[in-house]
């Protein structure tokens, strides 16, 4: 949530951090600000809106000159979205300025404290008591900038990513993180510095980075190295310079409308990068690493237990369908927001898999630190290479799905579901659950499933016109049954986070049970019915919803014609092993998505109200 981009060098700032802004659109805001200091005056301007906004007013004020600055995209946490509450933020002396991602939660009291000693606040906002908490410790101590940072976040409760300077200190800045992410980008020679909140700002200019550690902070000069401390106790710590993989094209649109449509498109690649070198289907194995090194410690488990948010949580019930299907061991799904609030059971035989797009949502870094804590075995699956959840596990697998910058997951539900099932195949064949014929089977079943997914792309125009038809609709229910109920989950989160219409995801089953009573003539019913796994049942259900006038758009397997017959509208899916059919079924509701949100107007990449990354609770 939020970002932050910022430059110190020999350029000109300004144009680094606004193209920065505009990178980190997709993780959400409502509001948007650039600081630059010219040698002489600092120079904050800031707007509600858009960073086009933003530009709007600089170019008409001409205040864009200066070699340092930062620049901020704000989600509201506490105060309005306005002006005032934007950042950047200056101290009362206006000497300090401050961006900062999170939140603190003790910043009544400190804010309290400090209006006593004299200081006025203009804005709601935590972050302007921080950075005259920053300031009064400066004075009071008699220190410099960095020293002042790190007494001040020691008396500090909450999450953050800042970064500081000093107009009386122009060749230096101040960064800092707890709980949410920040990145520095090294120049050649360290002529030049950049921090962002990922690396996507910065990757034309260097591909040297370093992931700030949590509880780290780091002293930025230009033409010396970088100067990394714990905030605990200031132990110097050794900085570590990661070659970044990402490249430009990766995060440009490459002539699609929108990054979601592109990302839609962009799965048959990112399976085919998920599976690559773990799946051998003529050797018959599936390596990897993560799970052979520590192979013992699951096969020995009492129990597994998946967290996640959102999709990931999604991606964690087809898991543990998979698992208990393939690998017959015990699965528990549990909401990364939930687990440490409800005092869970855990114990050091069990093994808790985590599951992220971003590596960074802060609902399961705190699971995983819970779990850990009671000496739980922690696995983790994330998209982003150096995040925290990469660090903060045992041990993981990355899915290799590269960026995703539209707000609403795609690809990293589709790749995530493919990295549990090579998971589940390789605990199923390690403790005998799964014969050799049928593991093989698998093998080669999901080697094609990247050439399935392509033929299933093709269908846009098909779903496009559907989606003529139901794009005014208030109301959305989604059915499936054993491993698509998760995929009927995703569909209606999908099409609720970016067209704003109500949708609600149900076991078949449980239809009977309540959601039966919203059914009419105007209702769009989306049913996922594949031909294998409770067929019959869900016929049935179908039938049941045909009586009462519901309209139903039926995703089946190619050849039916049992529910041709009852469904108003039929996506056709090329067949394969049940198990894998949620990697086929979640295509078309994407699509499907996508285009009723686009006929209404909607922001598809960047909803209102939602971010990319969640890094505060």
């Amino acid at each position: 949530m939020c970002g932050i981009a910022g430059y110190i060098g020999y350029r000109n700032a300004y144009p680094i951090i606004l193209n920065g802004l505009y990178r980190l659109e997709y993780r959400g805001y409502d509001s948007a600000g650039i600081v630059l200091f010219d040698g002489d005056t600092i120079n904050v301007l800031k707007t509600k809106g858009k960073v086009s906004e933003l530009e709007a007013l600089f170019e008409a004020d001409n205040a864009q000159k200066g070699k340092i600055g930062f620049g901020h995209t704000r989600w509201a946490t506490h105060g309005v979205p306005n002006h005032v509450n934007s950042h950047p933020h200056v101290s009362q002396s206006g000497e300090l300025v401050i961006v900062h991602n999170g939140i603190i939660e003790n910043y009544d009291t400190i804010k309290k404290e400090l209006t006593k000693r004299g200081y006025e606040f203009h804005s709601d906002t935590d972050t302007e008591v921080l950075i005259n908490l920053i300031e009064e410790i400066k004075r009071k101590e008699k220190c410099k900038l960095g020293k002042a940072v790190q007494l001040a976040l020691n008396e500090v409760v909450g999450a953050y990513a800042i970064a500081v300077f000093d107009k009386t200190k122009p060749d230096e800045l101040v960064v800092a993180r707890l709980g949410s992410p920040l990145a520095v980008g090294v120049g050649k020679d360290n002529k030049e510095f950049f921090i962002a909140s990922d690396a996507s700002p910065f990757i034309e200019y260097t591909k040297d980075a370093i992931y700030l550690e949590d509880d780290h902070m780091a002293i930025i000069k230009v033409g010396r190295d970088i100067n990394i401390r714990k905030l605990t106790d200031d132990t110097l710590v050794e900085a570590s310079i990661q070659e970044l993989k990402l490249n430009l094209e990766q995060i440009e649109k490459g002539g699609y409308e929108h990054f979601m449509l592109k990302e839609i498109h962009e799965q048959p690649n990112a399976i085919t990068d998920t599976f690559r070198g773990r799946l051998l289907a003529n050797e018959g194995l599936v390596r990897v690493s993560g799970i052979d090194d520590h192979i013992e410690r699951f096969l020995n488990a009492n129990r597994i237990i998946m967290i996640g948010c959102g999709t990931s949580w999604h991606a964690g019930l087809v898991g543990e369908y998979l698992f208990e299907e393939l690998a017959r061991v015990p699965v528990e799904v549990e909401y990364g927001s939930e687990f440490r609030y409800r005092n869970p059971i855990i114990t050091e035989k069990d093994v808790v898999i985590a599951i992220s797009q971003s590596g960074e949502t802060a609902d399961t870094l705190a699971a995983i630190k819970l779990a850990k804590s009671k000496g739980a075995f922690v696995y983790g699956i994330c998209n982003v290479v150096g995040s925290s959840i990469a660090r903060e596990t045992h041990s993981g697998s990355y899915t290799h799905a590269g960026p995703e910058i539209g707000v609403a997951s795609t690809k990293a539900f589709t790749t995530q579901i493919t990295m549990l099932t090579l998971i589940a195949l390789r605990l199923g064949k390690a403790n005998g659950s799964i014969s050799n014929s049928d593991f093989n089977k698998f093998l080669h079943q999901i080697e094609v499933i990247p050439e399935k997914v392509n033929s299933l792309l093709k269908l846009d125009e098909q779903i496009k016109k559907i989606s003529t038809i139901y794009k005014d609709a208030t109301n959305f229910l989604y059915l499936g049954r054993g491993f698509n109920f998760p995929v009927a989950l995703e569909g209606a989160l999908k099409l609720k986070e970016i067209s704003y219409i109500h949708a609600e995801g149900y076991p078949a089953a449980e239809m009977k049970h309540g959601p039966i009573a919203l059914i009419d003539e105007n209702m769009p019913i989306v049913v996922i019915a594949t031909n294998n796994g409770h067929y019959d049942k869900i016929v049935s259900n179908i039938q049941e919803i045909k009586a009462r006038k519901g309209k139903i758009i039926a995703v089946v397997t190619e050849g039916d014609e049992i529910v041709k017959e009852l469904a108003d509208h039929i996506i056709e899916i090329p067949a394969t092993e049940e198990a894998l059919t949620p990697l086929l079924t979640t295509i078309p509701l994407q699509l499907l998505s996508y285009h009723i949100a686009v006929m209404r107007g909607c922001n598809v990449d960047q909803p209102r109200n939602l971010a990319k990354s969640v890094t505060v609770e």
